[in-house]
C-alpha cells in the first residue's frame, strides 16, 4: 500500500505505476510513508508548541517544512540551509540570495533595533553580529551620518538597519558606501532608484512579523534552549548608587548605551555620548581588554571621551574598569551590580566625582 499525503505526489506515483506494471517497490512505499509521517509529525509538533510556548522545560519539538538551501554555510566548505519562512518577516526588494552569515547579521540587526523602534530616527550598522555604529537623531540623515562616523572602516561591507522609511537624501549618502544589506520599514521611490543602482545589494523591507520567543542552539550532542532576553532596562528603574547623580542627558545616554551593550558579544563594553555609539569592546576574555579596545577605537576615530558614558554587560569584580574609564574623562557608568566587591567601584566613583547606576540585570551574549 502506498500512502499519498500530498497532491503533488500524484504525478510521481503515476510515473512509478507506469514504469513498474501498476505496482510499487518497497523503496517506493518507504519514500511515500516517510513524507506522510513527516506531515503528521509536523502537525503534532505545531499543536505541542501552541500549548507549551511559555514552558522552557517541555520536551523540545521542532518541525519546519520550509527549507531554503544556501550556497554554503559559515565557510565555503560547509553545507548550509535555512529552515523557516523569511517572507513572514521581509519583502526582498532586490539583491542576491541571503547567505548563512547574512542571516546571522540580519537576525542580530533586527533584534538590536527593536530596542529603538519607538525612538526618533535611528540607524545601526552591524558587522559580525555587533554594532559598529548606531545613532538616534532628529532626522534619518543625521542618524546615518553619526552612525557611520563611529567606525567607517568596519562599516564597509556591513549590514545597515533603520527604523524609518529611507528617503532619497539619506539613500544618496548611504549609496557612497559599499554594504551588503539594508533593512528598513520602507523605501520611497527616489531612494529605491538610487539604492537599486547596485544590483547585488540586498534591500529588505521589514514586515511586522513575529520573531521566535525562544533561542535554540546545538551544543555537544544536544540543544540549549532559553527564552529570548526581552528585558530592556529603562532609566526610570535605574538604581542610583553614588553621591553624584546622573543628569538628564547622562541618564538618556546610559539607557542608550545599555541597550547596545545587551546586544554585543560578551565580554562587552560600550562607550556613548549624545545618543551616539562612540565605540564598543566586544567578545574579549577580559572586561579590562574590552574597555581598552573600546577606548582605542574611539580615539582612533577622534572622539572626545570627556563627558561620555560607559555600559558593561556584567558587574565589575574590581574597580579597575571604573578607574580606567574615569581617567579617560568618562563620568557616568551603568552596570548590573551584584558583585561582592561592588562597594570598591562605588567608593572610587564617590572619591572621583563619577556617577554610577545599577540595573540589576545582566545581559551576557555568548
Amino acid at each position: 500500500m502506498v500512502i499519498v499525503s500530498n497532491r503533488d505526489q500524484y504525478g510521481r506515483l503515476l510515473d512509478i505505476l507506469q514504469s513498474y506494471d501498476c505496482s510499487t517497490t518497497l523503496d517506493h512505499r518507504i519514500e511515500f510513508a516517510a513524507e506522510a509521517f513527516a506531515t503528521s509529525s509536523h502537525y503534532d509538533t505545531a499543536i505541542h508548541q501552541y500549548f507549551s510556548v511559555h514552558n522552557v522545560n517541555e520536551p523540545l519539538k521542532i518541525s519546519v517544512n520550509q527549507q531554503y538551501p544556501l550556497r554554503y554555510g559559515e565557510n565555503p566548505h560547509q553545507k548550509g540551509a535555512f529552515y523557516g519562512n523569511l517572507s513572514d518577516l521581509f519583502e526582498q526588494i532586490q539583491g542576491k540570495e541571503l547567505s548563512y552569515n547574512n542571516l546571522l547579521d540580519v537576525d542580530a540587526a533586527v533584534n538590536l533595533l527593536a530596542e529603538f523602534e519607538s525612538d526618533h530616527p535611528a540607524v545601526a550598522i552591524l558587522k559580525h553580529n555587533n554594532a559598529c555604529g548606531l545613532a538616534v537623531r532628529n532626522s534619518l540623515l543625521e542618524a546615518w551620518n553619526d552612525a557611520l562616523a563611529a567606525d567607517p572602516v568596519s562599516a564597509f561591507g556591513g549590514v545597515i538597519i533603520a527604523n524609518q522609511v529611507i528617503d532619497a537624501v539619506t539613500a544618496e549618502e548611504m549609496n557612497k558606501l559599499f554594504f551588503e544589506i539594508l533593512i528598513a520599514p520602507g523605501f520611497d521611490s527616489p531612494a529605491l532608484e538610487i539604492l537599486c543602482s547596485k544590483k547585488n545589494r540586498i534591500l529588505l523591507k521589514k514586515l511586522p512579523g513575529k520573531l521566535s520567543e525562544k533561542s535554540v542552539r546545538t551544543v555537544l550532542n544536544g540543544f540549549l534552549v532559553q527564552e529570548k532576553d526581552h528585558v530592556t532596562d529603562l532609566k526610570e528603574s535605574f538604581q542610583k548608587v553614588t553621591n553624584r547623580v546622573p543628569d538628564t542627558g547622562q541618564m538618556s545616554d546610559l539607557e542608550f548605551a545599555n541597550k547596545i551593550c545587551k546586544h554585543t558579544k560578551s565580554n562587552a563594553i560600550i562607550l556613548a555620548k549624545n545618543n551616539q555609539l562612540l565605540a564598543g569592546g566586544t567578545g574579549q576574555t577580559s572586561r579590562v581588554d574590552a574597555l581598552m579596545q573600546a577606548i582605542h577605537k574611539a580615539k582612533s576615530f577622534n572622539f572626545d571621551l570627556n563627558g561620555a558614558v560607559m555600559a558593561s554587560d556584567a558587574f565589575f569584580p574590581f574597580p579597575d574598569c571604573v578607574e580606567i574609564a574615569g581617567k579617560e574623562g568618562i563620568n557616568a557608568i551603568i552596570q548590573p551590580g551584584g558583585s561582592i566587591k561592588d562597594q570598591l567601584s562605588i567608593d572610587y566613583c564617590n572619591n572621583n566625582n563619577l556617577a554610577m547606576v545599577f540595573t540589576g540585570n545582566r545581559h551576557f551574549k555568548h
